[in-house]
Protein backbone atom coordinates (compact mmCIF):
# COMPACT_ATOMS: atom_id res chain seq x y z
CA UNK A 1 0.00 0.00 0.00
CA UNK A 2 1.26 3.42 -0.61
CA UNK A 3 0.37 6.07 0.93
CA UNK A 4 1.07 9.62 -0.58
CA UNK A 5 1.07 13.47 0.74
CA UNK A 6 -2.00 13.81 0.25
CA UNK A 7 -3.59 10.60 1.44
CA UNK A 8 -1.44 11.28 4.82
CA UNK A 9 -2.91 14.43 5.12
CA UNK A 10 -6.33 13.90 4.68
CA UNK A 11 -5.73 11.12 7.44
CA UNK A 12 -4.20 13.54 9.86
CA UNK A 13 -6.64 16.35 9.20
CA UNK A 14 -9.59 13.21 9.61
CA UNK A 15 -7.55 11.73 12.81
CA UNK A 16 -8.79 15.53 14.91
CA UNK A 17 -12.69 14.93 13.93
CA UNK A 18 -12.83 11.37 14.84
CA UNK A 19 -11.68 10.39 18.42
CA UNK A 20 -15.10 9.16 19.00
CA UNK A 21 -14.75 7.02 15.93
CA UNK A 22 -11.04 6.13 17.24
CA UNK A 23 -11.73 4.55 20.45
CA UNK A 24 -14.25 1.85 18.37
CA UNK A 25 -11.49 0.77 16.19
CA UNK A 26 -11.10 -3.22 16.40
CA UNK A 27 -7.93 -4.73 18.28
CA UNK A 28 -6.44 -5.78 15.51
CA UNK A 29 -6.37 -3.91 12.33
CA UNK A 30 -6.92 -6.40 9.03
CA UNK A 31 -7.50 -4.96 5.47
CA UNK A 32 -10.73 -7.02 5.04
CA UNK A 33 -9.26 -10.15 5.07
CA UNK A 34 -9.53 -11.18 9.11
CA UNK A 35 -5.87 -11.90 9.13
CA UNK A 36 -3.30 -9.97 10.79
CA UNK A 37 -0.85 -8.95 8.43
CA UNK A 38 -2.40 -9.46 5.47
CA UNK A 39 -1.20 -13.16 5.91
CA UNK A 40 2.40 -12.35 6.17
CA UNK A 41 4.09 -14.63 8.93
CA UNK A 42 4.62 -12.29 11.59
CA UNK A 43 7.95 -15.09 12.89
CA UNK A 44 9.86 -14.29 9.73
CA UNK A 45 10.08 -10.73 10.30
CA UNK A 46 12.70 -11.53 13.03
CA UNK A 47 15.41 -13.20 10.65
CA UNK A 48 14.69 -11.14 7.51
CA UNK A 49 16.92 -8.38 5.90
CA UNK A 50 14.70 -5.19 4.56
CA UNK A 51 12.64 -7.83 2.52
CA UNK A 52 8.99 -8.01 2.50
CA UNK A 53 7.49 -9.99 4.77
CA UNK A 54 6.63 -13.62 3.76
CA UNK A 55 3.27 -15.06 3.38
CA UNK A 56 2.11 -17.61 5.54
CA UNK A 57 -0.77 -20.61 4.96
CA UNK A 58 -3.84 -21.57 6.21
CA UNK A 59 -2.36 -25.27 6.94
CA UNK A 60 -0.10 -23.13 9.79
CA UNK A 61 -2.89 -20.86 11.23
CA UNK A 62 -3.89 -19.94 14.63
CA UNK A 63 -6.01 -17.35 16.45
CA UNK A 64 -4.70 -15.28 19.15
CA UNK A 65 -7.02 -12.59 20.58
CA UNK A 66 -9.50 -12.83 18.12
CA UNK A 67 -7.70 -12.58 15.00
CA UNK A 68 -5.73 -15.54 12.43
CA UNK A 69 -2.06 -15.30 12.24
CA UNK A 70 -0.93 -17.02 8.94
CA UNK A 71 3.14 -18.74 9.30
CA UNK A 72 5.22 -19.83 6.85
CA UNK A 73 5.82 -23.50 8.27
CA UNK A 74 5.06 -25.38 11.88
CA UNK A 75 8.25 -24.50 13.31
CA UNK A 76 6.90 -20.57 13.02
CA UNK A 77 3.53 -21.55 14.00
CA UNK A 78 5.01 -23.60 17.49
CA UNK A 79 7.52 -20.56 17.94
CA UNK A 80 4.42 -18.31 17.34
CA UNK A 81 2.23 -20.21 19.62
CA UNK A 82 5.01 -20.63 22.86
CA UNK A 83 5.16 -16.58 23.46
CA UNK A 84 2.44 -14.71 20.97
CA UNK A 85 2.86 -11.26 22.39
CA UNK A 86 6.68 -10.97 21.53
CA UNK A 87 5.84 -11.93 17.60
CA UNK A 88 2.56 -10.05 17.54
CA UNK A 89 2.89 -6.86 16.09
CA UNK A 90 2.72 -3.59 18.62
CA UNK A 91 -0.35 -1.06 18.01
CA UNK A 92 -2.47 -3.88 16.99
CA UNK A 93 -0.61 -3.79 13.38
CA UNK A 94 -2.01 -0.23 12.86
CA UNK A 95 0.50 2.50 11.79
CA UNK A 96 3.34 2.71 14.65
CA UNK A 97 3.63 6.40 13.55
CA UNK A 98 0.17 7.20 13.16
CA UNK A 99 -0.65 5.40 16.84
CA UNK A 100 2.27 7.98 17.87
CA UNK A 101 0.30 10.81 16.78
CA UNK A 102 -2.77 9.66 18.30
CA UNK A 103 -4.87 8.32 15.60
CA UNK A 104 -5.62 4.82 13.50
CA UNK A 105 -4.12 3.82 10.28
CA UNK A 106 -3.35 0.99 8.36
CA UNK A 107 -0.32 -0.62 8.58
CA UNK A 108 1.50 -1.94 5.65
CA UNK A 109 3.16 -5.75 6.40
CA UNK A 110 5.91 -4.98 3.93
CA UNK A 111 6.32 -1.12 6.00
CA UNK A 112 7.78 -3.00 9.07
CA UNK A 113 10.30 -2.78 11.34
CA UNK A 114 11.52 -4.59 13.82
CA UNK A 115 13.06 -2.85 17.17
CA UNK A 116 14.19 -4.06 20.76
CA UNK A 117 13.02 -7.26 19.82
CA UNK A 118 9.38 -5.80 19.13
CA UNK A 119 7.62 -5.51 15.97
CA UNK A 120 5.79 -2.21 13.91
CA UNK A 121 4.46 -1.67 11.24
CA UNK A 122 3.95 1.67 9.15
CA UNK A 123 1.38 2.48 6.89
CA UNK A 124 4.45 2.85 3.93
CA UNK A 125 8.02 2.66 3.68
CA UNK A 126 8.42 6.33 3.24
CA UNK A 127 6.02 7.19 6.80
CA UNK A 128 8.54 4.49 8.13
CA UNK A 129 11.12 6.13 7.09
CA UNK A 130 10.00 9.50 8.92
CA UNK A 131 9.13 6.98 11.74
CA UNK A 132 13.00 6.27 12.23
CA UNK A 133 13.77 9.54 12.30
CA UNK A 134 12.69 9.55 16.11
CA UNK A 135 11.75 6.07 16.92
CA UNK A 136 12.06 6.16 20.35
CA UNK A 137 9.84 9.05 20.96
CA UNK A 138 7.45 7.67 18.58
CA UNK A 139 6.93 4.53 20.32
CA UNK A 140 6.34 6.42 23.33
CA UNK A 141 4.17 8.43 22.49
CA UNK A 142 2.69 5.32 20.83
CA UNK A 143 2.08 3.44 23.50
CA UNK A 144 0.44 5.88 25.24
CA UNK A 145 -2.11 6.17 23.00
CA UNK A 146 -2.23 2.45 22.31
CA UNK A 147 -3.36 2.41 26.57
CA UNK A 148 -5.91 5.08 26.38
CA UNK A 149 -7.41 3.07 23.64
CA UNK A 150 -6.84 -0.65 24.46
CA UNK A 151 -5.84 -0.49 28.89
CA UNK A 152 -3.91 -3.17 29.83
CA UNK A 153 -2.48 -4.29 25.94
CA UNK A 154 0.51 -4.63 24.67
Amino acid sequence: MTLTRRSFTTLAVASFAMPAFAATEPRWFNAGDDLATSGRDVVAYFSLGNEDGVMGSDAHSTEHKGTIFHFANAENLATFKADPDKYAPRFGGYCAFAMSKGYFAPGDPDAWTVHEGALYLNASKAIRARWALRRASHIASGDTNWMTHFPGER
